[in-house]
């Protein structure tokens, strides 16, 4: 099993399909990437997704639960690089294989180690652009493209907008 440990504003950040979404309809743009990333991890493998909610006072970092996915948003005061950082800290020398996915250095030095691997945001956009890719061609979907970033529910998307408003779900 590996636990792909992602910095989520980072990611959305980082270019297509996510930059372009964010500047029009933020809640959607997490939606998505939480979609995308719940599908690329499916199986063995688990994903947490960091976002940054150092400045939101009613964030209180609890983690939220998907399925083989967590959402967490940092709580308030502290931002979602230290919290990655402790997430990694908590789990060296467990046995799982952790894949940090930052493009901040700093987090990036700070965690590399024996159980821990990085990847660059571009580098797991193209990752999940390839997955996607993959999906869509054993896709029985509607116009031959079926994500689960697609398929999530009026519901759970308002609930990662409230989340990352530090309102409870």
């Amino acid at each position: 099993m590996r636990l792909f440990i992602v910095d989520g504003y980072n990611v959305l950040h980082a270019g297509s399909p996510y930059r372009e979404l964010m500047r029009s309809d933020i809640d959607t743009a997490r939606a998505r990437l939480v979609g995308d990333v719940a599908a690329f991890v499916g199986g063995e493998d688990r994903a947490i997704v960091v976002f940054d909610g150092a400045t939101n006072p009613s964030s209180d970092g609890s983690p939220h639960e998907l399925g083989e996915l967590t959402v967490v948003f940092s709580p308030f005061g502290r931002d979602a690089d230290s919290v990655i950082e402790s997430i990694v800290n908590d789990r060296r020398g467990t046995g799982v294989q952790m894949v940090v996915v930052t493009s901040d250095q700093v987090t990036q030095w700070v965690t590399v180690g024996v159980d821990v691997t990085r990847r660059s945001s571009a580098e797991f956009l193209s990752d999940l652009a390839e997955e996607t890719v993959d999906r869509s061609e054993h896709s029985t979907g509607p116009g031959g493209r079926s994500t689960i970033g697609d398929r999530l529910d009026l519901e759970t998307r308002d609930a990662l907008a409230r989340w990352a408003r530090g309102q409870t779900p």
